[in-house]
């Protein structure tokens, strides 16, 4: 993803990184937010966002690199910085949220099988 060599004032560029944040955090469902995402970014922006996302997620599981190379086609710097990420309070915020849906899938299916 190419980035302007253009500097803006750092105040200004924080004020409109949390307006981004807030309009993302105001979505009532994913529903909603994936069809911004996808209005808002170009394919291939949002493919690296996510494959970043499913880098730390599988990373966090215990998956190799040459698994996560294989699978998510990444080559092994983006693993090694994506791992180097981990640490982030955001990453780790994020990746809590995704155990957690996760955990949530598995029980609920669970509790079909159970009621049927």
């Amino acid at each position: 993803m190419r980035t302007s060599n253009r500097k803006i004032n750092i105040s200004l560029k924080n004020q409109i990184i949390k307006s981004f944040a807030q309009v993302i955090a105001d979505f009532k469902d994913t529903q909603e937010a994936d069809k911004f995402l996808r209005d808002f970014l170009k394919d291939a922006e949002l493919e690296t966002f996510a494959k970043r996302l499913a880098v730390a997620y599988w990373l966090k599981k215990g998956r190799s690199y040459a698994n996560i190379h294989t699978n998510l086609k990444v080559s092994s710097a983006t693993i090694a910085s994506t791992q180097s990420m981990l640490g982030n309070k955001g990453f780790q915020k994020a990746l809590k949220r995704l155990e957690a849906d996760e955990w949530a899938n598995q029980w609920s299916e669970k509790i079909k099988k159970f009621i049927k």
